[in-house]
């Protein structure tokens, strides 16, 4: 038997609001009318929900967040069918804040299994991918994209526009103002990339050889000292072949802010895996 929504009667609820079965809303919390909930997820107390919000199921709101709240963008009107997507099995702890969109027709999107650690914020017309982290007191300005499996280090600032690839790791308290690329180790002021995330792509699934034609592909990008449109083509000669070197080669041809520089002299392969256990 389906259990039904559990409502505290202290929440307020607006008629128009989908609760899904199986989900809890705490004390005092306000679900607006153009809010859906999917099924058997949390709402924690004091949280507020508010516009165009889709949440998946099985997800976890905690105390004092309020999503869907109206951007911190000039440009923003009132009336806009914008809001925020939030997708399955996604935990969004204490007092984030990630607010709707300012383009027509389009959402802030956040993926499915992420965890948004507390007090971070996702700002207007964000994209963050699945099984992406984000760790306390991060702050993701208006327009900024987070690939699938990044993880972000707490207290970070990321520059609007910029683009986080897919297994980059970002330092904590690092100053982002351009794009990471995919597997890559990013940190400091500005941040600097380190290394390759070796760590991380072996918790993703990542095979030892697609880890070794990423770190070739670093050394070529990082180390060779070629300019990044001249490196992207020597990888593409060199090591095009394999799909993750292709992926890379993709997200710096695709940068329009241009990619963080890199952060250290040249060594060895072996030095980059110890480097990289210490950074994790």
């Amino acid at each position: 038997m389906t259990e039904p929504a559990r409502i505290h009667p202290t929440a307020i609820v607006e008629r128009g609001a989908e609760i899904g079965a199986g989900t809890a809303v705490g004390p005092y919390s306000i679900i607006g009318g153009a809010v859906r909930i999917g099924p058997d997820s949390e709402v924690g107390a004091h949280v507020v929900l508010e516009g165009r919000v889709a949440i998946g199921a099985r997800c976890h709101i905690d105390h004092g967040a309020v999503i869907g709240g109206v951007p911190q963008d000039l440009k923003y009107r009132d009336g806009l069918p914008v809001g925020v997507t939030i997708g399955d099995d996604t935990a969004i702890r204490e007092y984030v804040t990630i607010h709707r969109a300012t383009r027509e027709g389009h959402d802030t999107l956040v993926g499915s299994h992420c965890l948004v650690m507390a007090s971070s914020h996702v700002a207007h017309d964000c994209v963050v991918g699945n099984h992406v982290v984000i760790i306390n007191f991060a702050g993701l300005t208006g327009h900024v994209a987070v690939g699938d499996h990044a993880t972000i280090g707490g207290l970070s600032g990321i520059h609007p526009f910029v683009r986080i690839g897919t297994h980059a790791y970002l330092g904590g308290c690092s100053k982002t103002l351009q794009d990471v690329p995919p597997f890559v180790i990013a940190t400091g002021v500005p941040a600097t990339a380190r290394g390759v995330n070796v760590i991380g792509m072996r918790r993703g699934g990542i095979d030892a050889e697609g880890r070794r034609q990423v770190q070739a592909a670093f050394r070529i990008l990082y180390r060779s000292g070629l300019a990044p449109g001249a490196a992207s083509a020597r990888i593409k000669t060199e090591l095009g072949e394999h799909p993750l070197v292709a992926r890379l080669v993709e997200f710096i041809e695709g940068s329009r802010r241009g990619i963080v520089r890199g952060g250290r002299e040249a060594g060895t392969e072996n030095e980059d895996a110890e480097s990289e256990e210490r950074v994790w």
